[in-house]
């Protein structure tokens, strides 16, 4: 059982590393010209700025409930986006990008760790567990990596 428990940490982690199906968070806003993070493309609500920041945000959020009850979330939804919508600097683009990092490294820690309580669900929250939470974080990385993608694109920004 600990090798199938390791496998599936494993393939949790590359999912949230790599997307397997689809392009990574790190691929997706790699080589993007700084003048286009806060570009707004018409018809569309957030500029890729505002996506990062949010799963920044949100990836921090999540990692934080998984460690501690005492955790407050951001107000929803107001708290999970950034006021800044498109001036950006790159000493605040490349910190935002490297928290991402951080906070994955962290819950990958977490989930390494946890042994047999993968699955058990946190004394607090509402039934929430670290695999949940880890197909969480795949799942809305993956949704809003997408959207960085489609800005990318109609933006002729993405070969």
């Amino acid at each position: 059982m600990k090798n199938k428990k390791a496998d599936i940490i494993t393939e949790l982690v590359t999912l949230i590393q790599k997307g397997n199906a689809h392009v990574s968070m790190a691929d997706a806003v790699a080589k993007l010209p700084a003048e286009l993070r806060g570009k707004k493309v018409q018809n569309l609500p957030y500029s890729i700025w505002q996506l990062v920041e949010h799963l920044r945000i949100t990836q921090w959020d999540i990692v934080e409930f998984c460690i501690s009850a005492d955790h407050k979330s951001p107000d929803w939804p107001k708290g999970y986006w950034t006021a800044n919508k498109t001036e950006v600097d790159d000493k605040t683009w490349k910190a935002s990008l490297k928290q991402i990092e951080e906070d994955q490294e962290r819950f990958f820690k977490l989930l390494k760790e946890a042994g047999d309580d993968l699955l058990t669900p946190f004394e607090w929250g509402s039934g929430q567990s670290l695999f949940r939470e880890a197909v969480l974080i795949a799942d809305h990385n993956a949704y809003h990596t997408g959207e960085i993608l489609v800005l990318r694109r109609l933006m002729d920004a993405w070969d």
